[in-house]
């Protein structure tokens, strides 16, 4: 008996020992947390970041602020244009000469397009999303609005855009140009224009087109022969600086200040975001680089 109590109380002694150890353990594991990834500071008045697979929110700064979005407005421009019905991306649009005049009129970012020459609706949506241009932007909206006139023409396709921002739910946003040179009212938030980028980006011509660095486009002269465009190259640096960027589109002005709105894939997993009124073009994709570093490093 007094070896069976023996044997007993060493059983009893080294199941304490066995739980003071997972206990000691599991302090020691506690005592180790993962590593928290830490939000960053950003220069730019206004950020959002998403995980593009499912809309969820990963940072925000003024996230629902309304501010000006100079050319990111482009977006809207671009994908109302890709909405259209039985759309013929060859389809050749002549140029005016009212585009180049109102480029020159507003000193706005502009693809060049040379009046009389016939351009493509494809070449039309590069010239609009790589330079900027706002010839090009208004080539489109004067294509594909509705009207005997071409103010009419235009008021209408600046209504499509409208329509869509409300199809989308983008309740902060509202368009009062064809290409952010705004008329007191054009205006989104940097939660609004990511729901719209994520939106376009959904459209394999879309991604084609903000993913390219350069462009060179060959239109047809008034007199029927080819001319070769000089090369347009692309806004965002980020293509060429942020490994795994897809798009998609930068913007300015003097109330927008410096605005980007950006994408990118790594390990099979996109974030997607804007950056309001930062204060240059550096900084401006510092400001994105910081929020795409984020998001990653949040989805893991």
């Amino acid at each position: 008996m007094k070896d069976g109590f023996q044997v007993v109380r060493f059983r009893r002694a080294a199941a304490v020992a066995v739980t003071a150890g997972a206990v000691l353990a599991t302090g020691a594991l506690a005592a180790v947390p993962a590593q928290a990834v830490t939000a960053p500071t950003i220069v730019a008045k206004g950020g959002y970041v998403m995980n593009n697979a499912n809309g969820a929110g990963l940072y925000g700064k003024a996230a629902d602020t309304r501010r000006s979005t100079g050319s990111t407005t482009k977006i809207m421009t671009a994908k109302v244009v890709l909405a259209q019905p039985n759309l013929n991306l060859d389809t050749k649009v002549v140029i005016q000469k009212a585009y180049s005049d109102y480029v020159v009129a507003n000193n706005a970012s502009q693809a060049h397009l040379i009046v009389g020459d016939k351009v493509t609706v494809r070449q039309l949506l590069y010239g609009l999303m790589l330079p900027s241009g706002c010839d090009a932007a208004y080539a489109l909206a004067d294509k594909f609005g509705s009207g005997a006139t071409r103010a009419a023409r235009v008021k209408s396709f600046i209504g499509k855009m409208n329509t869509q921002a409300k199809n989308l739910g983008l309740t902060n946003t509202h368009f009062d140009s064809f290409d952010g040179i705004g008329n007191g009212s054009n205006y989104s938030t940097p939660r609004d224009l990511t729901k719209l980028a994520s939106s376009a980006m959904k459209n394999a011509s879309f991604r084609a087109v903000v993913k390219t660095k350069a462009y060179t486009a060959k239109t047809i002269t008034k007199t029927g022969s080819t001319r070769t465009m000089a090369t347009w190259k692309n806004t965002n640096g980020l293509l060429s600086s942020y490994s795994g960027t897809i798009g998609v589109k930068t913007g300015s002005g003097p109330e927008a200040k410096y605005c980007l709105v950006f994408a990118a894939t790594r390990g099979g997993k996109t974030v997607i975001g804007t950056v309001l009124a930062s204060t240059s073009i550096p900084q401006r994709e510092a400001d994105a680089k910081k929020l795409m570093n984020y998001g990653f490093a949040k989805l893991g």
